[in-house]
Order: structure tokens, then sequence, then C-alpha cells
């Protein structure tokens, strides 16, 4: 029998208390958006009117709300963590009767591309091929590793990854609240946490870095802080390479973000001149891929040696259908039925599907800058699947945890259809579990 702690309990309490959002829905000052109405109200409930740059009310932020939700589902994933530890021991059939080893708890995290940015972290890009994990992860996880004597690569790794979601959680609520309002700000957040495979923000992988640096730049352009967006923008090139292509929500933010008055010749004119000035910042982004272009030209002798990698990854530049099409296929033709294949690919095309239909239905609800990085962010994982693999898709499950106006929209979703919220309620926390699981027991989770 197992005593939990009533620290334990108080906690699990505080998640179960955010789980029933209906408390926070009652209380929250929801502001006059949209929130996917019908036609039949719409009256009551406009579109979203996209506001130049700047115009941004800054918002209280739930600060406790949001600690207790980060820290109730870190809690869950670390029981998680110790039950496959515990109760699936590697090698089968082997039951130890010792005292948890806490190093090797932590260290079952140490699977797939978690491997990979510790091995850099701790030996530097020994082979090409590794290139296609980009540079700032694993550099922090070095510097910090340095600082302490070198050691703790994994633990290191996983407390960067999961500050950086902590971050992330503060700048999307305020992100998403400037959408549609308090009650969505929350939602989504909640929506995040618990996403099938959010667990990745608690392994050692880059995705919360990504996504941190990429809603922080976003929310600096609403606040014309043009320097700091695009400072974050460099980073954000040196996490993924799907960060260059901030620059082009960045210059439309800067394009908007200034509406002259006047003569329509004369307001272009001077528009012109002043996006031309304001522009300036934007150097930094893809500042941020040519430093690392030079670098592995330097070692490889090839600038582009993350890209031309791709392939020992199985991926391949394709056209956006193809990878859907190969999912297909392999769902109702190719793999046996039931399979692990089989189950895996509809993990993955499930998550792309969604996650495409979500950026149809909030194209004309979101900030017309949220919309065109979550379609760059769509065309860039779906023109690279892994044609040569059972499952085309892998890792679009994961890939997806980045698009955070997706998430906003199946807030918005969630709040005007109650069974809908109800349903991901119990579906989301319980799918995460599993895959968490199957990632702690090195099973194929990438």
């Amino acid at each position: 029998m197992i005593a939990l702690r009533p620290d334990c309990i108080y906690l699990a309490g505080r998640y179960v208390t955010y789980l029933r959002l209906d408390q926070f829905d009652n209380l929250a000052q929801v502001r006059n958006k949209a929130i996917f109405t019908s036609q039949r109200n719409r009256v009551q409930q406009p579109e979203y009117v996209e506001q130049p740059a700047g115009e941004v009310t800054k918002q209280t932020v739930p600060v406790s709300d949001i600690i207790w939700l980060f820290v109730a589902t870190r809690l869950l994933l670390i029981l998680v963590t110790y039950i496959s530890f515990i109760l699936f021991p590697v090698p089968a059939h082997f039951y130890p009767n010792t005292p948890v080893d806490l190093i090797g708890l932590f260290t079952s995290w140490n699977h797939w591309d978690a491997a990979n940015y510790t091995y850099i972290a701790e030996f530097g890009y020994t082979r090409v091929e590794l290139t296609a994990f980009f540079p700032l992860f694993p550099l922090l996880i070095k510097a910090v590793a340095f600082l302490l004597g070198n050691q703790g690569y994994i633990a290191i790794g996983m407390i960067i990854s999961n500050l950086a979601l902590l971050g992330s959680l503060f700048v999307l609520y305020q992100i998403a609240v400037d959408v549609s309002g308090e009650q969505v700000g929350r939602r989504t957040l909640l929506y995040l946490c618990i996403f099938p495979t959010a667990f990745f923000f608690f392994a050692a992988y880059n995705e919360s870095l990504f996504l941190f640096l990429t809603a922080s730049s976003f929310l600096a352009m609403r606040r014309k802080r043009w320097w700091l967006a695009a400072g974050l923008g460099f980073f954000a090139a040196l996490t993924r390479s799907a960060g260059l292509f901030l620059i082009i929500p960045f210059l439309y933010e800067i394009w908007v973000s200034n509406d002259r008055p006047g003569h329509a010749t004369r307001v272009v004119a001077r528009k012109l001149l002043d996006f031309l000035s304001r522009a300036l910042p934007v150097i930094l982004i893809p500042l941020g891929t040519l430093l690392y272009c030079l670098y592995t030209w330097y070692v490889f002798g090839n600038p582009f040696a993350f890209a031309s990698v791709q392939i020992y990854w199985a991926r391949h530049l394709s056209w956006p259908w193809i990878g859907i099409w190969l999912a297909l296929v392999d769902l109702f033709w190719a793999t046996p039925f039931g399979s692990f294949y089989e189950v895996h690919t509809l993990i993955d095309l499930t998550a792309t599907i969604s996650f495409i239909i979500l950026a149809v239905m909030g194209w004309r609800r979101l900030r017309t800058s949220y919309n065109v990085w979550l379609v760059i962010l769509l065309l860039f994982m779906l023109i690279s699947p892994a044609t040569t693999q059972h499952d085309a898709l892998q890792s679009n499950q994961r890939f997806v945890l980045e698009m955070f106006p997706a998430f906003i929209t199946l807030a918005a979703l969630g709040i005007k259809h109650h069974r809908l919220h109800q349903a991901l309620i119990l579906l989301f926390p319980t799918l995460q579990a599993v895959f968490a699981m199957l990632f702690v027991l090195n099973r194929w989770m990438v």
C-alpha cells in the first residue's frame, strides 16, 4: 500500500480543480470577439478584427494557476516514469528488490533524439549526420554541464526543456488572451500541457525551446519591439531549421504596424519608407542559420550539411501530399491490420490531418501572421516525409507541438462545444501517459 503525502494530494487536487474549467469560465472576462459562433449569433460576437502591431493590451497573467498546471503535469509524468521503470523492468522478468535508482529513473528518458542531443552536447558533432540536430539546445546543455563539472547531461537537458515550457506557458497565455480573451488563454495552456505528445516537453528535446523562442518573438512583434523579436528569431533559427522562416511573419507585422492616413499614393510611399527603416532588425533572423552554415562548412566542407543529411534520416523532399498518401496506403493496404506500424501510422496521420483542419477552421479567426506561421510549419513538416520508412509521417505527432496558433483554435472550439472539451479532457491525458510510458521503455516514439 502506497502512502500518499499530503502535499501530493494537495497538488493533485489543484490539478483536478484546474481541469474543472467551468469555474474559470464563469470568472473569466472574455472579450467581445469570435469564438467560432454560428451565423445566427455572430452579431454579438464579431470576427477577430486585426489590429496593428503595438495595440495589444497587457493582461494580468494568472501566475499561480500557470505554475500549478505546470507542476501538476510534471508530477504526473514523473509518476508515469516511476511506474514504467519499476513495473516494466528491462530485461523482462527481472524484478529488483532494491531501492529505486534515481539516476536510472531519469536516464530512462535518454532515448531517440534526446540521446543525440546529449551526445552532441558532450562530444560535439563527431559525425556529419548529427548536423540534422541544430546547435542551440545542445550548446545550452554543454554550457550548464561545464559549470557542473561536465556531468548530468540528460538531467540538464530535461531541466532546460521544462523551464522553456514554463516560459512558453506565460508567453502563450498573453498571445491567446489578445486573440480571444482570458477563457481561451487558459484553455490553450491546458490543452497544450495535456496533449498526447506533450511528454516531449518533459524530455531532452528542443520542442519547448523552439516554442518559447518563436512565441516570444511573436509577442515582441505585437508590442513593436522589433530588435527583441528579431533577436529571438535569431536564436529560433539556431534551434530548428524552420526558425529561418520567421522572416515572413516578421516583415508582415512591420508592414501592418503603421497605418498612415492621407492620399493613397503618399500613404504607400511613406509606409514603404517606414517599412524599410523598421525592417533592419530582420537581418538577425537569417544570421542564426548563416552561422550554422559556416560552422558545418568549416567542419564538414558542406554549408548545407544539415539539409543534405536528411536522407540519412529517411527524409526526402517531396510534394506536400506525398506523405499523407503514403500513410493512407500503409494504413489501409500495405501494413498488416492491427500491427504496431499501423497504429504508429494512425497516430501521426491523425495528428497531421487534425492540425490541417485546425489551420483551416482558424484562418478567419486568428491574426494573419499567426495563420502564415501555421501554414509555414505545416508545409515544412509535409514536404520532408520519411518515404522509405513504415510511417512516412513519423514525428509529425511531435512537430505539431510547435504550432501554437492551432492550440488557440482548439481552445476556442473546446469552449463552444462542451462535449468536445470533455472528450479531450479524458482522451488527451490518457494517451499522453501511454505514449510517455512507451518512450520510457524505449519503444518507437519519435
